[in-house]
């Protein structure tokens, strides 16, 4: 069967229009999902897949001594709200969702002077 590849691509995309290409089925030949284009099932015994993770270096934050009451930087959006262990009015926080779909989420704070953390559920 003649190719009129419009994209040069690799085998997991379709070669008529660049769509990604459904999982291998158990028998017979490979149809995308957007243009009906047939793909032997031959074209992919050879296929060899690798892949590299990089990992980001983490930077190392220099510690310099702080005054007393001086915040260090802030790494979210910040509130009022009162640290129960040293008392500091502001605290950064993170919403995540935790439990089911169905239920609130989770607000982790973290006190910008003494960086105790505390979570609530909302």
């Amino acid at each position: 069967m003649p190719s009129l590849a419009a994209f040069e691509t690799d085998v997991n995309f379709c070669p008529a229009c660049g769509t990604l290409l459904p999982s291998l089925p158990a028998h017979g030949n490979v149809f995308c999902l957007a243009c009906k284009h047939e793909i032997p099932i031959e074209s992919f015994a050879s296929l060899r897949t690798s892949y590299e993770v990089v990992f980001n270096k983490r930077e190392a934050k220099s510690r310099k001594k702080r005054k007393a009451g001086e915040e260090d930087e802030v790494d979210g959006p910040v509130v009022e709200r009162k640290c129960i262990k040293c008392g500091h009015e502001r605290m950064s926080y993170a919403a995540l969702q935790l439990r089911s779909a169905d239920e609130g989420q989770t607000v982790f704070f973290t006190c910008l002077r003494c960086k105790f953390k505390e979570s609530e559920n909302s």
